[in-house]
């Protein structure tokens, strides 16, 4: 049963398409192609030859020993998602989709991003697949982060304000999805967070669950246990889902989702996860 939810698109009770009929059935052809490529072998391993060789997979589960005296209780590890290619974990996502969209014949890539680092991630993808990019942002995130402007442009990418509604990553979101149904003939809309219409947030969790799934196999290597915690920033949600997509079914470890009360955006781009174990 979790498994045909999943498929249409669901995550236990939350999820769904609720779209225009036009935007429906361009994201029905994704969906059909992204179900098709996910388990195909060559696939497979063209993915994990471009996480090791071009992002730098796997990265450390670092010991934070200073952290760990000072708080005087849990023993604190990092999964350092920071050390990856571009600085943050936005990269693992958009190599998978990338490399999904050369199989689809895409040859214009469009994205959304709030902080910039997954426009940063998206332009530098492209760069590397030589593919034309252009990346919606919302006006007030140009303005606040106009060093990650600033990369990508410098990667080749177009970075266009968004002035509607408020100017964030919301409005960044629908404009591109408004271009996805104006150009879906050569145009592949890479989305960087948990957010959006099936299937975006399978597509995200899927190529951003090898965070977890590495530091499940590094923290049973070097405690031998799996943690009580782990804790992770929720801005756009893609980094979240990634750390616990591997624990959802570990009914001892609490998953801890840290929330700003300030725009998302602010929190893309800071480091995954953090373990705690009992003294």
């Amino acid at each position: 049963m979790e498994q045909e939810l999943q498929q249409e698109g669901y995550f236990g009770e939350f999820g769904g398409s609720f779209v225009p009929p036009e935007l429906q059935e361009v994201l029905s052809y994704l969906s059909e192609q992204f179900y098709k490529f996910r388990d195909d072998p060559d696939y497979k391993e063209e993915l994990r030859y471009y996480l090791r060789e071009y992002v730098g997979r796997e990265n450390p589960l670092t010991y934070a020993e200073r952290l760990t005296k000072a708080w005087g209780g849990p023993k604190i590890y990092l999964k350092r998602e920071d050390l990856n290619h571009t600085g943050a974990h936005k990269i693992n996502n958009a190599i998978g989709q990338i490399l999904l969209a050369k199989r689809m014949g895409a040859k214009r890539i469009i994205a959304e991003t709030g902080a910039g680092q997954h426009g940063v991630a998206t332009a530098t993808a492209c760069a590397m697949f030589n593919m034309e990019c252009v990346i919606y942002m919302g006006a007030e995130d140009t303005r606040r982060q106009a060093l990650n402007v600033f990369r990508m442009e410098l990667l080749g990418a177009t970075v266009v304000p968004v002035h509607k509604g408020q100017g964030r990553l919301k409005d960044a979101v629908d404009e591109a999805l408004d271009d996805l149904v104006r150009n879906y003939k050569n145009t592949f809309y890479l989305l960087g967070s948990a957010v959006g219409p099936h299937p975006f947030p399978t597509m995200v969790k899927h190529f951003q669950a090898i965070i977890s799934e590495e530091s499940k196999l590094q923290i049973m290597e070097k405690e031998g246990r799996l943690p009580d915690a782990v804790v992770a920033c929720v801005g756009g949600g893609s980094n979240a889902i990634g750390a616990f997509a591997h624990y959802i079914d570990e009914p001892t470890v609490r998953l801890i989702g840290v929330e700003p009360d300030q725009a998302p955006s602010l929190t893309q781009g800071v480091p995954s996860i953090i373990h705690g174990f009992k003294c």
